[in-house]
């Protein structure tokens, strides 16, 4: 018998069954429907499958499953996943392939933006994929002009939309945070004119934070994000000052005072966990401790060769870890003492649109990252490699056939995504770490992948666990 069935969120493909904290969870990957089953549905819902490959009808399927009819409760299990399957929420057809087409013919405007406020940074991030904030190539900071025109070719390029996102990036923002502030000022006062609204956001080592930065963010910045590793151990291991000093101490107390000034919603405190701190639960539940509510600790991107590099013998051990953190998630939740962690974040009633779904970030297209000398980069990931200039802020576009290729770049255009039950909450993945790992943005980097659905499934595990505690 079915215990219960959860939101429905759009349509997929496929049936993905699996246990997880003591449920048993049934996801219809093709209308998104997410079901918790008893023993007897889970281990029908895939033999029933089987048939309905086959050809058999309802009634076939219903005679050879019902078995006797004194077996009541096989009999009525047969019955509601029929019912489901009738109501489109089990066993559903793929509605999104055949229209890939016109997906793909669709117009986009560009909707965000990464400034890259300063090719410089005082930290020395071992993992650092911008070479210590200057990626690879010359230290610089952006001038107010650059900027300008930057926000500039946004408000041109992003047609009717009238929110914009705009994020103050680096190396360290805050080594540029004048022209920052001037920035700011300036989009502000072209909103009424141009029937814009900028979403303005801040990513930080936290080093040189203060309280100046903090009033001025506190009123204009509707998200920051705050990096952070977790424990001293393990941040001071990966992110010391050029000296080898540590920015630990430092920031912490920062932090803390400004995820309180903002009532703890609207900033992550964001962390990266590598070879070396393979147990990172314990870094997110340190962050937890510390008192933060909103926390995203994601695994490093690096090449093989990186002594810090995740490697394919920690999956089994970073799997792990993900049930371990949730297991800590649904206890501290029960008790009253909830925190958020990003890559357990999961909208079973709406979530993303359609498109968003089906081709992710947008980058290229709806969002592109501005060196601070103008470039134009499909994102922060690509920015420095020369082969993916898109153009400048002030030329606009002049690779039309490599916008193009992001453009269309979707879950159908990826044979891996074909097969994966995740692929409509990854969105078909980074296309960054799609390129570094296979040398196309249209592989697949395995790693991230098998990372990625474990990731869906203790998302989808916890809202189970929530709907049950109702």
């Amino acid at each position: 018998m079915l215990i219960a069935a959860l939101l429905r969120i759009i349509r997929k493909t496929m049936i993905h069954e699996y246990k997880s904290h003591g449920y048993n969870i049934v996801l219809d990957v093709n209308s998104g429907s997410v079901h918790v089953v008893d023993d007897i549905a889970y281990e029908l819902i895939p033999l029933i499958e089987k048939d309905i490959e086959a050809g058999l009808s309802d009634d076939e399927i219903a005679l050879k499953h019902a078995g006797s009819l004194l077996d009541v409760e096989k009999k009525d299990a047969v019955e509601e996943i029929l019912e489901l399957k009738n109501a489109g929420m089990l066993y559903s057809e793929d509605v999104y392939k055949d229209s890939i087409g016109s997906f793909m013919e669709r117009e986009t405007v560009v909707k965000a933006m990464c400034l890259h406020i300063a090719h410089a940074c005082n930290l020395g991030c071992k993992y650092c994929f911008a070479g210590k904030g200057e990626y690879y190539g010359p230290c610089g900071l952006m001038s107010f002009e650059v900027g300008k025109a930057a926000l500039d070719y946004l408000v041109e390029n992003s047609g009717t939309r009238h929110n914009l996102e705009v994020d103050f990036f680096g190396g360290e923002p805050l080594m540029n945070w004048d022209v920052v502030k001037q920035l700011v000022a300036y989009g502000r006062s072209i909103e009424k004119d141009k029937n814009k609204k900028f979403r303005f956001t801040l990513t930080t080592n936290g080093t040189l934070l203060n309280d100046d930065i903090m009033e001025f963010a506190n009123k204009e910045m509707s998200n920051l994000v705050l990096s952070i590793d977790g424990r001293k151990e393990v941040h001071d291991f990966m992110r010391p000052y050029r000296n080898g000093k540590s920015s630990y101490d430092d920031i912490l107390p920062k932090y803390i005072k400004a995820a309180e000034s903002r009532d703890q919603m609207n900033y992550y405190v964001r962390g990266t966990y590598t070879h070396f701190n393979t147990d990172f639960a314990a870094d997110v539940i340190h962050l937890a401790d510390m008192g933060f509510k909103q926390i995203s600790v994601e695994p490093v991107v690096a090449p093989e060769e990186e002594e810090y590099a995740l490697k394919k013998e920690d999956l089994p051990v970073l799997l792990e870890q993900y049930d371990i953190l949730a297991d800590e998630m649904l206890k501290r939740r029960r008790e009253g003492n909830p925190f958020n962690f990003f890559h357990f974040m999961i909208d079973l009633e709406g979530g993303p649109c359609v498109y968003k779904r089906l081709s992710g970030c947008g980058a290229g297209c709806e969002y592109v990252s501005v060196t601070p000398w103008g470039d134009i980069y499909p994102c922060h990931q690509f920015v420095g490699q020369e082969e993916f200039k898109l153009g400048s802020v002030y030329d606009g576009i002049e690779r039309k056939d490599l916008q193009k290729k992001f453009h269309d770049c979707n879950v159908y255009s990826k044979p891996e995504c074909e097969k994966c039950f995740a692929r409509y909450y990854c969105s078909g993945g980074c296309m960054a770490n799609s390129q570094h790992f296979t040398g196309d943005i249209y592989g697949a980097y395995e790693t991230g992948c098998e990372l990625q659905r474990k990731r869906v499934e203790c998302a989808i595990m916890l809202k189970a666990a929530a709907a049950d505690e109702e």
